[in-house]
């Protein structure tokens, strides 16, 4: 029986001539296209994308005696699994599962666990060679920047929350966990490579070298953005429940702390780019992800001020990135 999961996973692997890292990437972009199909249908879209306070129809079947048996059977099966959610708090369970990931993965890497071994035995040789690979110091950083991204969503979830009787689909709930899992694989999986044949010391923990200039540029990115989106995070937190933000920042943008989420993932794919490499195309997936998740949640929001508070109260705003979306 303990073989038997292993077995599977490699038979999968090998089926769509995978390894782990392409099958990493893919989870990111099967799930960024699954959100843009929904995004594209009404009945999936008003069913499965609002929540919380976005909620503003119910859509539900009613269908009229000539319809045919087979589309009531469907929009009744749609109800029901649109009916299914779980409180809007639950999003802290996203930065638990992040901060603990990134802990576990950090102690299987410095010890080179059975999971790290595991993911490593499934990487084409390839993508081995240290050369090609993040350099151990890359990995620190990006694991450094990750979890403190965790523990400070964590934080403000804890921070900033109020009591609300929001809800969202129980999917959404899911997705979101298995991307946070994803994500702190995804963080060192790029430098299996170097860190196979690397043995950490507590050397590694000063700072001795001369920062490279994706270093000098993406850090400063990543801190800026994570301030932009802790502030933006901080002033909804001390507007009345439900109304129309009028901090600056946000009349030029309807969801700037979504831009700043999207900035804090693209730095982190700048900066964990494999030597010889511009960026890290497993990040650079989760960064798709993260934008096409949250450009349709933008677009959402828009709607829903637009409804509140009438169409001009946010008509020149953009929705997530000026001067494009």
């Amino acid at each position: 029986m303990m073989e038997l999961i292993p077995n599977l996973v490699d038979t999968a692997l090998a089926f769509a001539h995978m390894d782990a890292i392409d099958a990493l990437r893919a989870f990111f972009i099967f799930a960024s296209c699954t959100i843009l199909s929904v995004n594209l249908l009404d009945t999936l879209r008003l069913r499965f994308v609002p929540y919380g306070a976005r909620v503003t129809t119910t859509v539900k079947s009613d269908p009229s005696p000539a319809e045919a048996p087979s589309s009531k059977s469907l929009a009744q099966t749609l109800d029901y699994l649109a009916a299914l959610r779980v409180p809007h708090s639950y999003f802290t369970h996203f930065y638990i599962a992040s901060v603990l990931s990134s802990i576990f993965w950090a102690a299987q890497v410095l010890q080179q666990g059975h999971a790290f071994q595991a993911v490593a035995t499934r990487i084409r040789p390839e993508r081995l060679q240290p050369a090609s690979s993040m350099t151990p110091h890359q990995v620190i950083l990006c694991w450094v920047l990750m979890l403190g991204q965790g523990a400070r969503r964590l934080s403000e979830c804890a921070i900033f929350s109020k009591p609300s009787s929001s809800r969202m689909w129980f999917v959404h709930w899911l997705v979101g966990i298995a991307f946070y899992l994803a994500v702190a694989v995804g963080i060192w999986i790029e430098g299996t490579g170097a860190l196979q044949s690397y043995e950490f010391t507590l050397d590694d923990a000063k700072v001795t070298i001369v920062p490279s200039l994706p270093t000098f540029l993406g850090v400063p990115l990543f801190l800026i953005a994570s301030g932009v989106q802790h502030d933006c995070h901080h002033y909804l937190f001390s507007l009345k429940k439900y109304s129309l933000p009028t901090h600056p920042i946000f009349r030029v943008i309807v969801c700037p702390h979504y831009t700043a989420e999207c900035v804090i993932y693209l730095s982190l794919a700048l900066l964990a780019a494999p030597q010889g490499q511009t960026i890290n195309k497993t990040l650079l997936c989760a960064f798709v992800f993260v934008t096409i998740n949250l450009g349709v949640t933008a677009t959402t929001t828009k709607k829903w001020y637009m409804q509140k508070f009438g169409e001009e109260s946010v008509r020149d705003r953009w929705n997530m990135i000026p001067g494009v979306y």
